[in-house]
């Protein structure tokens, strides 16, 4: 039997290669003649850079960088073997996941690490660079990016604006030229809400920062201020900045993108262009994939769902792995998931410890699954 393995990343536990090789590992030990093909996946957040480092080849390069609150951070880009593309992820400056709960304040986090990053890109060489969106602790349109890039975002009265989504309720003007070298910036991203408005970057991501209803109404209007500068002062900016799709994404540095002339694209889809998953899909017998939540999100745009609707139009079963599973059967059906299982009702359930082993534990309970799977569906 041919499986496929492509997981995404369990978030806050293990990465998406380090998934894909506990579940391969307890298939083996009851099915060590099946062939079994890892792909593990990202969309454009945490593990982006990995997972394509792993596909493509290479350079990786280390970079220095601070994190949402200043403090230094380490980064990496990852150079095409030619030099011409380079590949970052906003989530090594910008995480969520870099930060305690307690310092989470869309407020006051800042997007400079990535411009710190997106400059190192530039300046090896690289004529394309794609910036993996997810996982941001952000809120401020990428003010904090283009600051580094070299054009700083100013009050009425010509000073520097302090970083942060909040500062920008002032912002006036913006000084300065972006220094890309001529460089083209892609948006991997499969986030389509707009930087504005009900659906923007505030009010959908916000609350998931740490923002509260009061601070998403402030920073919804700070952004908006922010856009209508960036179309005054920055060439080529597009109009009408805050309705596009994607500018949204991650706290809208998706916005801060296509402002410079930038675009966005699928993230999923470029991942799974680079690893050749259609092949992979085409020759399997069955698909394993996963993530740390699957739940009403998975099934919108996010690597369990294009990896379901794809196995779905061969005619391929799907089996979903996951930290904790939440949507239902019928949906899931629907998206093209066969099965559905969860790690923490694999621990025993949440009254008997099942959220805590799921966390703690998610290698031992990634391995006892696979060897369970291959049981059930093994020939």
């Amino acid at each position: 039997m041919r499986v496929l393995l492509c997981p995404d990343k369990f978030a806050g536990t293990l990465p998406a290669q380090e998934v894909a090789v506990a579940v391969a590992e307890g298939w083996r030990e009851v099915a060590e003649g099946d062939e079994l093909v890892v792909r593990p996946l990202a969309d454009g957040g945490p593990g982006f850079v990995a997972v394509l480092a792993e596909a493509l080849g290479g350079r990786r390069l280390p970079v220095s960088t601070v994190d949402p609150l200043g403090r230094p951070a380490a980064g990496e880009i990852l150079l095409t073997a030619d030099g011409s593309t380079a590949y970052l992820e906003s989530a090594q400056a910008c995480g969520l996941h870099l930060l305690d709960p307690a310092e989470r304040d869309p407020k006051a986090t800042t997007s400079y690490g990535l411009g710190l990053l997106v400059t190192a890109a530039v300046e090896s060489g690289a004529r394309t660079v794609v910036i993996g969106l997810g996982g941001s602790a952000t809120n401020d349109a990428g003010a904090g990016m283009l600051a580094a890039l070299g054009a700083t975002p100013l009050d009425g009265t010509g000073l520097a604006l302090p970083y942060g989504g909040a500062a920008l309720a002032a912002v006036a003007a913006l000084d300065g030229t972006p220094r890309l070298r001529g460089a083209t910036l892609v948006a991997a991203t499969d986030v389509d809400n707009p930087l504005l408005g009900l659906h923007g970057a505030s009010n959908v991501y916000g609350p998931q920062k740490g923002a509260s209803r009061e601070d998403v109404l402030l920073l919804d209007a700070a952004l908006e201020r922010f856009a209508a500068v960036l179309e005054k002062d920055l060439p080529g900016c597009p109009p009408q900045l805050g309705a596009l799709p994607g500018g949204g994404a991650a706290g809208g540095l998706g916005a801060a993108v296509l402002a410079l002339g930038g675009r966005c694209e699928s993230g999923i889809g470029l991942v799974t262009r680079a690893i050749g998953l259609d092949a992979a899909l085409d020759a399997c017998d069955l698909v394993i994939t996963g993530e740390g939540s699957f739940d009403h999100q998975s099934l919108r745009g996010k690597v369990v769902a294009g990896v379901a609707g794809a196995a779905r139009d061969r005619g391929v079963p799907c089996v979903v792995v996951a930290g904790r599973v939440s949507t239902g059967r019928r949906e899931a059906a629907s998206a093209g998931v066969t099965d559905a299982y969860s790690l923490v009702e694999h621990f025993g359930g949440e009254e008997r410890g099942g959220v805590e082993a799921a966390m703690g534990r998610p290698a031992e309970g990634l391995r006892e699954l696979g060897a369970r799977l291959a049981r059930q569906w093994s020939r």
